[in-house]
């Protein structure tokens, strides 16, 4: 894949993420559309390096999925647990 379909897949793991995990963010939306997309990148690096799964040419693998909304909620997570307080 390529940089622009890992963008792509980054925005609508990152919505999906929000989507599961739902509630105020420090960031809003532009916060957590950023999140998604470095949390897909996160996620298949996680994923390629040391869950021996390698990074699909294909857009549609449900593995590569998984990999990037998993790595959208562990960022997500972890900015609400950083900066969970910061729009209060």
């Amino acid at each position: 894949m390529t940089v622009i379909s890992w963008i792509i897949l980054g925005l609508l793991a990152g919505a999906i993420a929000k989507f599961l995990l739902p509630g105020r963010d420090p960031g809003g939306l532009v916060g957590t559309t950023l999140i998604g997309v470095a949390g897909a990148f996160v996620g298949g690096w996680i994923s390629a390096r040391w869950l021996d799964h390698p990074i699909s040419k294909d857009f549609y693998d449900g593995a590569t999925w998984a990999a990037a909304i998993g790595g959208s909620l562990g960022l997500l997570i972890a900015y609400r647990i950083l900066f969970g307080n910061s729009r209060d």
